[in-house]
């Protein structure tokens, strides 16, 4: 009898049917958000262990006997002269008529230097958080002076843009390396103190750079005295790299450590090597961080186009030279100077009360500059003007006395060097770049006080509203990276205490999200050495998800992967490769136009340099799998699903992998060939070789694996002996009739 003849005879109404499927969906979802809310309640832990959130106030003197005054002062310093040579812009209407250059051109010749800062910050970091961050500053310090140099020598505006990229690239270490010392440096408690008195030095800059640039260009006089106002500014920076010798280098992560556990701890030195892109996507899945970068970004159309197109409106509506270019310039900076002591000290205070106030606060003067930018930039009168603009520009640098604090609260503490150089990406190549180039094509179509009204005080204000929507995960972010620095304490002592039990593969706290849609909620397992491990599950449990982030296809939004206890959450598919850590995805692994012998030479191609290497890997392979002997000059095409799993599989295991991840070894493929796999699978076991599988058959599972894994809706539901699992009848249904409501 059908489904259909049992719902009439039992009387329901046609609509029944659909009408309970409606609601056991809405309750599913309703079931899964609750589950997601309650996981973020778990990881927002006290305020004891959130480091600088709730401890007793800690003035600027203290922190400055605690971590010394070298460090700052010097920091302050280069700041200073990295904001002395954006003063530039002064001169730029001279530069103009020499080269003949539209407002657009103008405006993508200089602000391509800071699209190089950017492209060099990200690589810096990452070099940074291998190496003595110290050791970079006087060796960047001298590229960047020299460059400096060049640019007055330049005859043309390609050679200027050349240039300016060389500046840019010589600047990139200052803002990662920079903020990643000052916080290794100094208390967590007076951070923000600490980050505004380094800040001083843009204003300071911005102040005296003007002046420097304006002068210089009007002592000398004629059409082409900018050119040594170059000269000048490359002395700046060969006096500070040189003096950077005397730096030490701080420990670490000291003061973060002793905030949460009262000491500092033994790190593992054997770190293995972080991919950019690999932190860029966590980074993005820090909520905080994501919605503060964008926010600047967005007000980086701003930042970067306003003091440009200014000094060309004094040129052409005001008429002034670059003297008084360059005074009204420092003019602007002038505000901004006795605001940013107070502020630090606001903000230090905002984040032991409440870190999410501390950053909404941050936001709101982002919000005050985009208003103030409305009302003042239609202004005629120059002294209203200008004094509007200085208001502005002390709201915005305001706003960034809190940026690194939060960035160094919320990221996880082995990335919090990238961290630091993503932010100027989203500033000067989302905002910056893209965001000259508009204002300055509005500029030759409307006018350039037009062009920043149009622009500046929406970007602004919808900067800042982000920045202010971001601040409600910043507690549980923080949470998060306090969190995995207490488990990498824990394993650490775990594996001091044990050196002999560590396993292969660790997985700790793992979360996954595709977009919104959050699939893996806080998963933990291990796998030992020569050990097979089942993953067993329901569609949609997360079983391929989890293989995906152990091979670097995919990065966790929260946890830990170690391969013998070595962290590698961070590093890239092709450095887990080089590892020993080999993934089969089922039906993706060969070539489809190409022979199996070329299939095999192919994967081969990594031993061509070495004398009959790939020959003979390529020949135990086929020892392995004599089937495909005999065939070499078929096309993968041309085999069945089965024997395209058999080759791929061969061209594997031509690399002698360390651990074996196979995804859906069986799904799809006839008895004969899940037999045929099986056979090897067990010779390798015998091998001693570690694998981990997603099965969907609970026999097949049973019949090679040590341990199984069951998950449920992106949660371990059972781990243990793979007998056990059998006798678990709720769970074994699930298993064979994807039953789950078992």
């Amino acid at each position: 009898m059908s489904s259909n003849d049992n719902e009439h005879e039992s009387g329901a109404e046609p609509g029944t049917n659909a009408a309970s499927l409606t609601a056991s969906v809405l309750a599913e979802e309703a079931a899964r958000e609750q589950a997601q809310a309650d996981l973020v309640a778990e990881v927002i832990l006290p305020n004891d262990l959130l480091p600088g959130v709730g401890d007793e106030p800690m003035s600027l003197r203290e922190a400055v006997k605690a971590g010394g005054v070298k460090m700052v002062l010097f920091m302050f310093l280069l700041n200073l002269i990295d904001d002395i040579p954006r003063a530039g812009r002064v001169v730029a209407p001279d530069i103009q008529n020499t080269f003949g250059m539209s407002d657009t051109a103008l405006t993508a010749v200089l602000s391509f230097g800071g699209v190089a800062l950017v492209l060099g910050a990200v690589p810096m970091a990452s070099i940074a958080d291998r190496i003595k961050r110290v050791a970079i500053i006087p060796i960047a310090s001298v590229f960047w002076a020299v460059s400096m140099f060049l640019s007055g020598l330049v005859i043309n505006p390609f050679q200027l843009f050349i240039t300016n990229a060389f500046t840019g690239a010589g600047q990139a270490y200052r803002i990662p390396v920079s903020n990643s010392l000052l916080t290794d440096s100094y208390p967590v408690q007076a951070r923000s103190q600490i980050f505004a008195i380094e800040g001083l030095g843009r204003p300071l800059g911005q102040l005296l750079g003007p002046l420097i640039v304006g002068g210089t260009a009007a002592a000398v006089g004629g059409t082409e005295g900018w050119r040594w106002a170059f000269f000048v500014l490359a002395i700046p920076p060969l006096l500070v790299g040189l003096a950077s010798l005397r730096l030490k280098e701080p420990e670490r992560g000291k003061f973060d450590q002793e905030a949460v556990f009262g000491k500092q701890l033994e790190t593992n030195q054997d770190e293995l090597p972080i991919n950019i892109a690999q932190a860029f996507a966590r980074l993005t899945k820090v909520r905080a961080f994501y919605f503060l970068a964008v926010g600047v970004g967005v007000l980086g159309f701003a930042l970067i186009a306003v003091p440009l197109q200014f000094n060309l409106l004094l040129e052409s509506k005001y008429a002034f030279g670059p003297l008084k270019r360059g005074i009204v310039e420092s003019l602007i900076w002038v505000i901004t100077i006795p605001v940013l002591p107070l502020v630090g000290k606001l903000f230090d205070r905002k984040f032991r009360e409440d870190p999410p106030a501390m950053m909404r606060m941050a936001g709101y003067f982002v919000i005050v500059s985009g208003v103030i930018y409305a009302v003042a930039l239609p202004i005629k009168n120059i002294g209203t003007l200008v004094f509007m603009i200085a208001l502005a520009q002390a709201s915005i640098s305001a706003a960034f006395v809190a940026a690194a604090p939060i960035i160094a609260a919320v990221s996880p503490f082995r990335i919090r060097g990238l961290a630091f150089a993503f932010l100027p990406v989203f500033i000067f190549l989302m905002g910056g770049f893209f965001g000259g180039l508009l204002v300055g094509s509005l500029s030759d179509s409307y006018g350039n006080r037009t062009a920043m009204w149009v622009v500046a005080p929406p970007a602004a204000i919808i900067g800042g509203l982000l920045i202010v929507y971001g601040a409600r995960f910043i507690r549980r972010d923080i949470s998060l990276a306090v969190e995995e620095m207490i488990e990498d304490r824990d394993e650490l002592e775990r594996m001091a205490e044990n050196p002999d039990d560590i396993p292969v593969i660790q997985v700790r706290n793992l979360d996954f999200s595709y977009g919104q849609v959050q699939v893996l909620f806080g998963v933990e397992f291990e796998v030992n050495k020569g050990e097979v491990v089942a993953l067993l599950g329901t569609n949609g449990a997360g079983k391929s998800t989890i293989l995906n982030v152990i091979a670097g296809l995919g990065t966790p939004s929260r946890g830990v992967v170690r391969l013998h206890g070595r962290t590698f959450t961070y590093t890239s598919a092709e450095q887990r490769n080089g590892l020993g850590i080999h993934m089969l995805a089922g039906g993706k692994g060969v070539f489809l136009p190409m022979s199996i012998d070329d299939n095999l030479a192919l994967a081969a191609y990594p031993y061509r340099g070495e004398p009959g290497e790939a020959e003979r890997r390529i020949a135990r392979s086929l020892d392995l799998f004599p089937e495909l002997a005999d065939r070499g000059d078929d096309i993968a095409g041309s085999l069945s699903g089965g024997q395209q799993q058999i080759l791929a599989l061969a061209m594997i295991l031509l690399h002698d992998p360390e651990i074996l991840i196979i995804d859906e070894l069986s799904l799809g493929l006839a008895p004969v060939i899940v037999e045929r796999l099986l056979e090897v699978i067990e010779t390798l076991k015998a091998q001693g070789m570690t694998m981990i599988i997603v099965e969907q058959s609970l026999n097949v599972a049973l019949a090679v694996a040590d341990r199984a894994i069951f998950l449920e809706k992106g949660r371990v539901r059972f781990s243990g002996p793979a007998a056990e699992l059998a006798e678990r009848d709720d769970l074994a249904r699930a298993v064979f009739l994807g039953d789950e409501g078992g």
